[in-house]
């Protein structure tokens, strides 16, 4: 009897203990769900975009239907909407107002690959804060950004939102984006939940089709596709959205592996998950739902939080529960998750957005923001005899094409709320920069990047003669990439292609701008041309931006964040590629095959005939007007064993004429695994600036836990073994150093 009298004292001692230790926020969420019934604990999983001030959305949230709203931006209309949730409901619980806010809300930022081009986190995390600034005011406490799907087929149109290939880049530049848009403190009223997407593996489409299906090992989803995603979940990101895609035959919004195993029970993630837009109802079209009931209980089972515009949840869940085919306790989960985020936003303590007097668009300090991220975005790809930056010698320039003053298509994708009026074209910033010291002829020839109008090359042919430097803007609209806007063949498009030749005629020298939503193949153009930049769309503030970079007034320092290929059929192509048993040796092309050569004549190796085994340039990268010297990579020791790190150094200096920043890049090879290992891994890099004949040494830091991968066994693990390492520009060039893990 003492005994168990010890017992119950012990437990109910730990029970108050573990009661009164338990965070101020899960309290509130017990105590709200104990008053909830089912109807409500559903209502908070229900998505609904904006109709106003309809009497069915009003009804609906008295009744407590609605957890979320999509798309509303009208000021009153939110905060009586938010009144009627809070006071005219039973329970008052707040709704989140949400919206798609990507690279910008007013103010437009470079297209998110362009910010991954800049290799400089520190300032992509500052152009996140300013459209957190900017939605914020407006009412937007949730954007579905970013997305950090890894994307590694230019064609498909989404890449343009992506930060490119590479799991550790998409890292960095992930984070970077939530911490300015969730701020310091999430419950300030200036911060946005972020939103990691799209969970997982959507940048694997087939085909570089939108919403396709993918086909992906488990190794290589956890080695690849995953690791954004995780560190996302480290950085606090508030919450995460499915993607549209079928995972091997199992769409990601009823995917349980991705939502329960990998995201709740591995990572121990306790945030939002909400489906895509209809993700839930669209399961019924993959084949894998008869009905949006039978959509509902798989979804709900899968861990999705929140319905985005299915009405599945709504119509389906409380029927299912009743039945037994779901259980509430999964009800009750969801809703912790919504609510969760709720409090943290500190909805629950100041629901309302005060109506500022002005609102804080377009800001001194948010131009400037968004025009040196336009900068240190654009890559410079080629500078024959060093023609830019253009002098003061030049004394008329010729500035053509289609996206040289397209205020709109500047912009890019996924950018609801931009204004074009506040776009500064290249064509304006050149006019306000030269002013009466040089003629600026302005011909665009092509009105829009698809016209195929032959007369209107003849008028920029006619406007080049006249000029002494051509300053050619081509590319895409911003309508050719974004969702759903997928290419088969992503050349330049319309006769771009015929009025760079027919201007190469002219003899006069050619500056081209490239400004698009993807990388575009560009190899025949890139020969014609005598300087290449390429820019991406900029956003607001892209042409001060190039206008600076051409005239010298900066200095380009962007670097790919994604290979560039000659022609499509080399799609996928990545740095990070396995070495086959016959890497590519004594290169025949197509052209240069004698007439008869027997079937076994060119040696049998890995590479196409028509396009050879490289890319038009590879990923990281990118030309200075300065040159940088790299010394040997130094290796602080020769063996590595666990608990242990190593520092790799290299000196870097600046050995042209002007002052400019480098992107010192650190890549690791594993030479012999258990599974064949990539050529090389990013696992670093520094952004430094340097003067004009200055030197700096940039240090790396190594642990065994970042030369690990996940095994055939599925056990992410180092194995010993022979490793190299480079400290390079880019991921093709540079000597590496050695050394060993143990």
């Amino acid at each position: 009897m003492l005994r168990k009298k010890l017992f119950l004292f012990l437990f109910t001692a730990v029970f108050f203990s573990c009661a009164q230790s338990k965070d101020p926020v899960e309290k509130k969420i017990d105590e709200l769900l104990s008053r909830m019934t089912l109807q409500e604990k559903i209502g908070q999983m229900n998505q609904l975009t904006g109709t106003g001030l309809s009497g069915d959305m009003i009804s609906q949230i008295k009744s407590g239907k609605v957890g979320s709203i999509l798309n509303e931006l009208d000021i009153k209309t939110t905060n009586e909407l938010q009144r009627v949730a809070v006071k005219e409901s039973r329970l008052g619980i707040p709704v989140v107002f949400a919206r798609d806010v990507i690279h910008g809300f007013k103010t437009i930022f470079p297209i998110p690959l362009g910010q991954a081009a800049t290799w400089n986190p520190q300032l992509v995390e500052s152009g996140a804060r300013v459209a957190a600034l900017e939605a914020t005011a407006a009412g937007i406490r949730w954007t579905f950004a970013p997305m950090i799907d890894i994307a590694r087929d230019p064609r498909w149109g989404r890449i343009a939102e992506s930060c490119g290939e590479d799991p550790y880049l998409t890292s960095q530049m992930g984070v970077a984006m939530i911490k300015g848009f969730q701020g310091e403190k999430l419950s300030d009223p200036t911060s946005m939940a972020a939103c990691a997407k799209h969970f997982a593996g959507y940048g694997a489409t087939e085909s570089g089709k939108d919403y396709n299906t993918t086909w992906i090992p488990e190794v290589q989803l956890r080695d690849v596709y995953l690791p954004p995603f995780k560190a996302a979940v480290d950085a606090g990101v508030s919450s995460f959205m499915c993607s549209f895609n079928d995972i091997n035959g199992v769409p990601s919004s009823g995917n349980e592996f991705l939502n329960r195993q990998v995201l709740r029970k591995e990572w121990n993630y306790s945030g939002l998950l909400v489906s895509d837009w209809a993700s839930i109802e669209q399961m019924i079209k993959h084949g894998v739902c008869t009905d949006l009931s039978a959509a509902t209980q798989k979804a709900i089972k899968a861990g999705v939080d929140m319905d985005m515009m299915s009405y599945a949840y709504i119509n389906h869940a409380e029927a299912l529960v009743k039945s037994g085919s779901l259980a509430e306790k999964q009800i009750d989960e969801a809703v912790r998750n919504i609510l969760r985020m709720k409090f943290r936003l500190g909805l629950f303590e100041n629901p309302y957005i005060e109506e500022p007097t002005e609102m804080p668009y377009y800001s001194v300090d948010a131009l400037l923001k968004a025009k040196q991220t336009a900068i240190e975005s654009t890559i410079l790809l080629k500078n024959e005899n060093n023609l830019l930056p253009l002098t003061d010698a030049v004394k008329s320039v010729a500035v053509l094409g289609p996206l040289s003053d397209a205020p709109a298509d500047q912009l890019g994708t996924w950018c609801f709320d931009a204004e074009s009026s506040h776009s500064v074209t290249p064509l304006a910033a050149i006019k306000t920069m030269l002013g009466s010291s040089a003629q600026v002829i302005a011909e665009k020839g092509l009105t829009y990047s698809r016209d195929m109008n032959a007369e209107g090359i003849a008028r920029a042919v006619d406007a080049a003669k006249k000029a002494e430097v051509i300053l050619l803007f081509v590319g895409e609209e911003a309508v050719l990439s974004g969702e759903a806007h997928c290419r088969a063949d992503i050349c330049l498009p319309g006769a771009q292609p015929e009025l760079i030749t027919a201007l190469k005629k002219t003899g006069k020298p050619i500056v081209m701008v490239v400004m698009a939503g993807r990388p575009l193949t560009i190899g025949k153009q890139l020969e014609e041309a005598n300087a290449v930049l390429y820019a991406f769309h900029g956003g607001t503030m892209a042409g001060p931006a190039l206008a600076d970079l051409i005239f010298g007034k900066a200095v380009p320092s962007g670097k790919l964040p994604v290979t560039l290929p000659r022609m499509a059929g080399q799609i996928p192509i990545y740095y990070s590629h396995k070495m086959t048993g016959r890497p590519a040796e004594n290169i025949v092309t197509i052209n240069n095959i004698p007439v008869g050569a027997g079937q076994t004549s060119l040696g049998n190796t890995s590479y196409h005939l028509d396009a050879g085994d490289s890319p038009l340039f590879p990923f990281g990268f990118g030309l200075s007007y300065t040159t940088f010297k790299y010394s040997d990579v130094k290796v602080s020791k020769n063996i590595l064993s666990l608990g242990q790190t190593i520092n790799v150094s290299c000196t870097i200096t600046n050995t042209g004429k002007y002052d400019g920043a480098e992107v010192a890049q650190l890549y690791t090879r594993d030479v012999v695994g258990s599974l064949a290992r990539p050529v090389r891994e990013l696992k670093g890099f520094q952004k430094i600036n340097l003067k004009a004949g200055e030197a700096a040494t940039v240090n790396f830091t190594l642990t065994p836990d970042q030369l690990s991968f996940w095994n055939a066994d599925m056990v992410k693990l180092t194995e010993p073994g022979d490793f190299q390492v480079w400290i390079s520009a880019d991921s093709q060039c540079g000597k590496p150093g050695t050394f060993k893990f143990i």
